[in-house]
């Protein structure tokens, strides 16, 4: 549905989006995740057409989105960041103002805004200013507009920005209904939001995108946590002969015991119950023991949390060497 190869966008000599490349299916509910001026927003304007890159490919359908703007255009519902609507006009006049953008027949224009607005609950609205409403009724109407088309791809900047917490559940909901017939990018920098919405995760940051996965695999644990009287390091041969087992780091110890996180490879979790069971047998052969062994509880905050401690770790040691070699 949506291919993006090597995609740049730069600014003068500054690099926004660099070599940003992946694929989303049809149907398919996708974060972009990363701290504001990670590069989303700029990702999100050439997704939609409104940029164009420095350089790479972008495909949408199978259409070439700089080659046939104004095709792809037909199939996007967009809702930017900032949610741009005229505040002179009222619910319905800015709906059906949209329509016509769209080029939507009178008949269909007005059973398009009659759906749109029952989805995003804004009917009792509907001859209201736009100026005198809320922020987050504010953001309904913007949500309203991007689906007035039915649309195939809705992309959604920060489209919970200024709701309140019944508000948030209701879009969260609309946009779950949504895409059983469209494919959705919510383009976020809260945790929350694409844990409760979304399928898969992009993470972005410093304009390369660091992490693609499903949450599901990301909520897979890939180690156990050991807490033990025993000092592995002086047991160099008690963990090797355990097959699949990547790497052993010490992480501390307390008054308690030490603690240690063992990596495995790709074994799954009731590969890994097995392997802790033969590694607690070797540990109580050694003398050992076991305080505590289980698996490590992963979610996408410690994820987010690793991935941007370690990329901002690498970019300080790089700014540091440029330093040190001037």
């Amino acid at each position: 549905m949506i291919k993006v190869e090597g995609l740049i966008r730069c600014y003068g000599s500054f690099t926004a989006v660099d070599d940003v490349s992946f694929r989303i299916g049809r149907g398919e509910i996708v974060g972009l995740l990363g701290h504001n001026g990670a590069g989303k927003t700029t990702i999100m304007k050439m997704l939609t057409g409104f940029l164009e890159p420095t350089a790479g490919h972008i495909e949408i359908d199978g259409i070439d989105i700089v080659q046939q703007r104004a095709v792809v255009q037909r199939k996007i519902g967009y809702l930017p960041e900032n949610c741009p609507v005229y505040t002179d006009m009222t619910v319905s006049e800015f709906l059906e103002y949209s329509a016509a953008l769209h080029e939507l027949e009178p008949e269909q224009s007005h059973s398009a805004i009659r759906d749109v607005m029952q989805q995003t609950e804004l009917v009792a609205r509907s001859t209201q200013l736009i100026g005198t409403l809320s922020r987050g009724y504010r953001q309904r109407v913007g949500v309203a507009q991007a689906l007035l088309a039915k649309p195939e791809i809705l992309i959604l900047d920060e489209p919970t920005n200024g709701l309140d917490p019944s508000q948030i559940q209701h879009m969260r909901s609309l946009i779950r209904k949504v895409a059983i017939n469209a494919t959705v990018i919510l383009s976020t920098h809260i945790l929350q939001e694409v844990q409760a919405t979304c399928s898969r995760v992009i993470i972005v940051h410093g304009g390369k995108v660091v992490l693609d996965a499903k949450l599901d695999d990301l909520r897979t644990p890939t180690r156990l946590l050991l807490n033990t009287d025993l000092e592995l390091g002086r047991h160099p041969d008690l963990l090797r002969g355990v097959d699949t087992v990547r790497s052993t780091v010490a992480l501390g110890s307390s008054d308690i015991g030490r603690q240690y996180a063992i990596e495995f490879e790709d074994i799954g979790l009731q590969g890994m119950f097995d392997k802790a069971s033969e590694i607690a047998r070797r540990i109580i052969h050694n003398g050992g023991q076991i305080y505590s062994l289980h698996p490590e509880q992963r979610d996408l905050e410690s994820v987010f949390s690793e991935i941007n401690a370690s990329h901002d770790d690498s970019v300080g040691k790089s700014v540091l060497q440029e330093t040190t070699n001037v």
